[in-house]
């Protein structure tokens, strides 16, 4: 007989997947008691995008939960999904960065590292499995799981036998986009496990609704682990149901052991907290067969679908996805998980609101053709190369070996605002935002995004036309307005495309004068001429590149915007002088508007 362990996700990646990691910690704790008694493995409760959010939406010190949850749960290992030498941010982090903190998540409370590259380029995991083992921890290695014409059984298999070699304590199968298919399963984990002895573990998305089915098929072939979700948290983009699991494996060779009424239990509570996140809820997490066939992870579907909501593209929303897999070989195959997902899907909406295929390139996959991320499964698109890169040179060796050590720069940037070297850590991977975090909290003035009632969406409120961010009064509570596109004028009215306190809305109304065809909503005149250079995607500027009177040529960047957690360069259209400017760092834009005007040579 062999007990099948379970590693429950409903702390991390189940609301990561189903409520854009909206999960608070005083929503975590009071079930915590009830966790701690089931006998998991483990429970993973935090990496991946909850250092993020934390910072970004729900002004939580991400330490802090940790803390507070390894205090709550004293008798089950803690586990955290970590991005190699990626971290929780977007870049490759000097390797003085990487082991610090490993050493504090350790010491704060993380007991099990899932550590994974985008790319399955196992030096970009090399720095961060070695800090793990000189922890003391456990450390597991981690196999993105995809499909392409060069990822097969024996590239998969060899990758177990190369982690083995580093150490890696346990194998993990991370099927992010819900890929595998039962058969697939059996055959992969009985290849990996006839050659690595090291306990195997199962971690797949139900996208496709085969999830349960392939983590059945793992167990038959020789897997030992599982990761499924609370049943009110299972499902569609997240994971198969713990209860479900459980059950289906009771009284079989393969029995957890664990206790039915006691999840029963667990899930009652959990049912109650996701009607708190009703505005974070998305049609893109349901269950969806055509994951088979686009590869576009859940999360990443949502992510899409709101920026091009944003631009009144919704309607081509197919057309981004069916232009994802041919960005994706024409960069080698990567797997779409963190980073990779989003270098590949905001550079695939550029090419169709461009209507031209790499009209604008991002800056991330110009690193990423410079061999800045890693080693690519596949060759590259040596055409795109040459456009992206020109004859820059490529990086051959393991990215993260050139980069100066980090911390000690970090710490003097950030001064006064971190009083621990969690705190450095916290600005180290978001400079901008974690500053702002850091000084918010020092000053007192941490304000968590608005929970909105059931009955919000519905009502109205009286915006104030002269700014695009402003506030709004509801019923006694306060939400937060972004204009972020604006939309055409139809039957006397127009359509508005805003952020309410973070997440999308569409609006209609009758335009008001700082609304009208002469200014954008941010009170920036509309685009009318070749020297008026403008934005293709709602952002933020996070550089200005060039100053009034400067010369340029047509090709040169004037300005770096962030949108989708990606950047690219905003370029001139034509020579000529630098006539006026009119963003500056930290600005939201939107298409349409002027940010900078060029006079014609």
């Amino acid at each position: 007989m062999k007990k099948i362990e379970v590693t429950d996700v409903t702390l991390r990646d189940a609301h990561q997947s189903l409520l854009a990691t909206r999960m608070r910690t005083e929503d975590m704790l009071p079930i915590c008691d009830k966790l701690d008694k089931v006998g998991f493995w483990s429970l993973e409760v935090w990496g991946g995008a909850t250092f993020d959010a934390c910072v970004r939406f729900l002004k939580e010190d991400p330490w802090e939960r940790l803390r507070q949850l390894k205090q709550a749960l004293p008798n089950t290992r803690l586990q955290m999904l970590l991005r190699g030498q990626n971290l929780l941010g977007y870049r490759h982090y000097a390797d003085d960065v990487v082991r610090e903190f490993v050493a504090a998540s350790a010491e704060n409370g993380i007991d099990v590292f899932r550590v994974f590259d985008a790319l399955n380029d196992l030096r970009n995991i090399s720095i961060a499995m070695e800090a793990v083992k000189k922890s003391g921890k456990h450390a597991q290695g981690t196999i993105c799981y995809t499909t392409s014409p060069v990822h097969t059984l024996e590239l998969f298999v060899k990758q177990a036998k190369d982690m083995r070699d580093m150490g890696a304590d346990s194998i993990a199968i991370k099927d992010m986009a819900g890929l595998l298919t039962p058969y697939a399963t059996f055959d992969l984990t009985q290849a990996i496990k006839s050659e690595v002895d090291l306990p195997l573990v199962i971690h797949s998305h139900s996208t496709s609704g085969l999830a349960p089915m392939c983590q059945l098929k793992a167990i038959e072939a020789g897997a030992d682990r599982i990761d499924t979700a609370s049943s009110c948290f299972a499902g569609g983009t997240s994971h198969p149901s713990t209860e479900a699991q459980v059950a289906a494996l009771k009284d079989t060779d393969y029995d957890t052991g664990l206790d039915l009424n006691l999840l029963s239990e667990i899930n009652d509570y959990f049912k109650e907290v996701r009607k708190k996140y009703h505005q974070f809820e998305s049609e893109f997490t349901k269950e969806d067969i055509s994951v088979q066939i686009n590869q576009v992870p859940g999360g990443m579907m949502s992510n899409l679908a709101n920026q091009l909501k944003e631009q009144n593209a919704l309607d081509k929303i197919n057309q981004v996805f069916k232009e994802i897999p041919e960005v994706r070989k024409d960069l080698g195959y990567p797997p779409l998980v963190t980073p990779s997902s989003q270098i590949v899907g905001t550079q695939a909406v550029y090419n169709v609101l461009a209507g031209e295929r790499y009209k604008t390139i991002t800056n991330e996959v110009k690193r990423y053709l410079q061999g800045g991320y890693g080693k690519p499964p596949a060759e590259v698109d040596e055409a795109l190369q040459k456009k992206a890169i020109g004859s820059g040179t490529i990086m051959e060796g393991r990215p993260a070996e050139d980069l100066d050590p980090e911390m000690q720069k970090l710490t003097d940037e950030i001064g006064d605002l971190a009083q621990t070297k969690e705190d450095v850590l916290i600005y180290a991977m978001f400079p901008d935002l974690g500053k702002e975090f850091l000084q918010q909290r020092k000053d007192g003035t941490l304000t968590p995004e608005v929970l909105l009632p059931p009955s919000a969406a519905n009502s109205g409120g009286s915006p104030v036309a002269s700014a695009s961010e402003f506030k709004i009064d509801v019923h006694g509570e306060t939400y937060d307005v972004v204009i972020t596109g604006v939309g055409d004028h139809g039957s006397g009215k127009r359509k508005f495309y805003i952020s309410l306190d973070g997440m999308p809305e569409e609006v209609v109304f009758e335009p008001l004068n700082e609304f009208s065809k002469e200014a954008g909503p941010n009170g920036r005149k509309k685009v009318e001429g070749p020297g008026d250079v403008s934005a293709a995607m709602p952002g933020n500027i996070i550089d200005v590149l060039v100053k009034e009177g400067d010369t340029v040529s047509a090709g040169d960047a004037l300005l770096i915007a962030e949108a989708m957690k990606m950047e690219t360069e905003i370029n001139a259209d034509i020579d000529g002088t630098i006539k006026a400017i009119h963003v500056a760092k930290g600005d939201r834009v939107t298409p349409g508007e002027t940010l900078v005007e060029i006079e014609g040579s």
